[in-house]
Formats: C-alpha cells, structure tokens, sequence
C-alpha cells in the first residue's frame, strides 16, 4: 500500500485497483482509504477553523467514478473531525464535524494514487 521512494512516500491502492467494476471496488477502496496512516491523505488542508484535523473516526463515500486506459478517476467525500483548541476554557477542546471531497487518481499500471482536495 506504501512504499518510501527516495524521501517521499508512495500510496499504491491495489486492492481497490485490483477491485475496479466488480462489486467489491467502493468497500475495497473505503477499507485501503481508511488504512492510510495519518497524514496521508490532505485531511488537515479541508480543515474550517484553524484546528487539526482527527482522522481517527473517518467515513468514506464514492461519489463519482471512471476509468480510462491509463488511470481510474474517482471523487470521494470524506467526513471527519476538526479538533480546535480555543482559549482554555472548561470545554476545550472543542470537536466539529467536517465534510470535503476529494479527488483520487489511481495509474492503471502501477496502482499509485494521487489526491487532490477540491
């Protein structure tokens, strides 16, 4: 799923790919989603309120999908929490829902992906 190429890390969705237009694709690429370590994926780029984004609770819908000779484009919403830290009050931190979306593309050949939030 991850390999280290030279400095940067590499997300291979194999399964998902392996997966593509049979009927185990969307929870194939839900489960290899929800996998990822932290940081991963730009979570904490959809963030609302200047907090860290929590991907311990994170929820996965298809939202789009296609495929062409040399990758699969798929759009994703991804549902997480925003913890914010506020001014030391008896309720912080305080947790928000959040919603965004995503795109993925995933090389046919190799299974890389690459995310985009939009």
């Amino acid at each position: 799923m991850q390999k280290e190429n030279e400095g940067s890390l590499v997300i291979r969705l194999e399964q998902s790919l392996g997966q593509w237009q049979e009927s185990g694709f969307e929870q194939a690429l839900k489960s290899e989603l929800k996998a990822l370590p932290p940081g991963c994926l730009p979570l904490q780029q959809g963030v609302l309120r200047g907090g860290y984004a929590d991907p311990s609770e994170l929820e996965v819908s298809l939202l789009q999908q296609a495929g062409s000779a040399t990758c699969l484009s798929l759009r994703v919403a991804l549902f997480f929490h925003e913890t914010i830290a506020g001014c030391s009050c008896g309720d912080d931190p305080v947790s928000e829902p959040v919603y965004c979306e995503l795109d993925i593309r995933i090389d046919r050949q190799t299974a890389e992906a690459s995310f985009k939030l939009r």
